[in-house]
C-alpha cells in the first residue's frame, strides 16, 4: 500500500462556471502576499546514496574517537602479539550496524507506519538474543560462539577514507544537479538538461501535480518524497522521485499557482 498525498493546482474555466453565484470570491492579493509568494521554485531528484548520511555522521565520529583514544590494537601483556581494543571493536559494531540500517533504507520501500514497528521488532529480537546467548552460553552455544569469534575491527584511516569519499560523491551529485532540475513559473514549467543548456518548456495554467510518499523512513530522513507533474498540454507525466522537502515544495507551488488564479480573477473584474 501507498501513502499518497495528492494536491492539485488548476485554474479551470469548467470549475468557475460550476461555481455558485453567492459563492465567496477571493480577494486581491495584498503587495505584503505578493511578496512572500516565490516567483518559481526549483525542483531537484537526487539519487538515494543522500540517505547515507547517518552512516556518514557515525563514520566521523568514530574516525574522530580513533583519532584521539589511538590505535585499534593493542599490545597484550601475556603474548608479544597484538589484541584488538574492546573500544574499537565496539565503534565498528556501531558502524556496521548504522550502515545496515540505512542499506534497508535504501533497498526496500517503507510505505507505512506498521513497516516502522516491524523494523523494530527485528531489531528488538535480534539484540535479545544477543544479551541472551551472552548471559547465558548454554542456551544458543552456536550464537555464542559466534559472537565470541565476531570481532570486527576498523582503524582511523578506514572511517577517514570512508567519510571521504561518501563526501566526495555528495559534492559531485550536488554539482550535477545544476545540469539537471525542474523548475515551476506562474506560467510555465521548465525542464533544464545538460550543458549547454537544453531547455523543454511546459504551460503551467492547468498543471496537475500529486505528491506521493512512497516511503517513510525516507520521508524521516530528509522530507523526501515524489512529485508527479501533468501538463495541461502534454500525453506524458513526469515523475520526480526524491525531491527533497517534498511538502514544502509542494506548498509553495501550491501558494504560487493559487496567487496566479487569484490575480487572474482580479483583472477580468477590473
Amino acid at each position: 500500500m501507498n501513502s499518497e498525498h495528492d494536491t492539485s493546482a488548476e485554474i479551470t474555466e469548467e470549475a468557475e462556471a460550476a461555481a455558485p453565484e453567492n459563492s465567496e470570491v477571493k480577494e486581491p492579493l495584498s503587495d505584503l502576499e505578493r511578496e512572500r509568494i516565490l516567483d518559481r521554485v526549483r525542483l531537484v531528484t537526487y539519487p538515494k546514496v543522500i540517505f547515507l548520511y547517518p552512516t556518514f555522521i557515525v563514520s566521523v565520529i568514530a574516525a574522530i574517537w580513533m583519532t584521539v583514544s589511538g590505535d585499534a590494537y593493542a599490545v597484550s601483556e601475556d603474548a608479544p602479539s597484538l589484541v584488538p581494543r574492546d573500544g574499537a571493536i565496539t565503534v565498528s559494531i556501531l558502524f556496521l550496524g548504522m550502515f545496515l540500517i540505512n542499506m534497508i533504507v535504501m533497498a526496500f520501500d517503507f510505505p507505512r507506519a506498521n513497516s516502522l514497528i516491524l523494523i523494530l521488532i527485528i531489531v528488538l529480537a535480534v539484540i535479545g538474543l544477543a544479551i541472551l546467548a551472552s548471559a547465558n552460553p548454554d542456551i544458543l552455544p552456536f550464537l555464542t560462539g559466534w559472537l565470541e569469534d565476531l570481532e570486527p575491527i576498523a582503524n582511523a584511516t578506514f572511517y577517514w577514507v570512508f567519510s571521504s569519499i561518501l563526501l566526495l560523491i555528495w559534492i559531485a551529485i550536488r554539482s550535477s544537479r545544476f545540469l539537471d532540475y525542474w523548475e515551476v513559473h506562474p506560467n510555465e514549467i521548465l525542464h533544464v538538461q545538460g550543458f549547454p543548456r537544453n531547455v523543454k518548456r511546459f504551460s503551467a495554467p492547468h498543471v496537475r501535480i500529486d505528491k506521493e510518499i512512497n516511503d517513510v523512513f525516507e520521508f524521516m530522513l530528509l522530507r523526501s518524497g515524489r512529485l508527479i507533474i501533468h501538463p495541461s498540454n502534454e500525453a506524458r507525466v513526469f515523475i520526480l522521485d526524491n525531491v527533497l522537502f517534498v511538502g514544502k515544495k509542494e506548498e509553495q507551488i501550491t501558494r504560487m499557482l493559487g496567487a496566479l488564479q487569484v490575480q487572474v480573477k482580479a483583472d477580468i473584474e477590473v
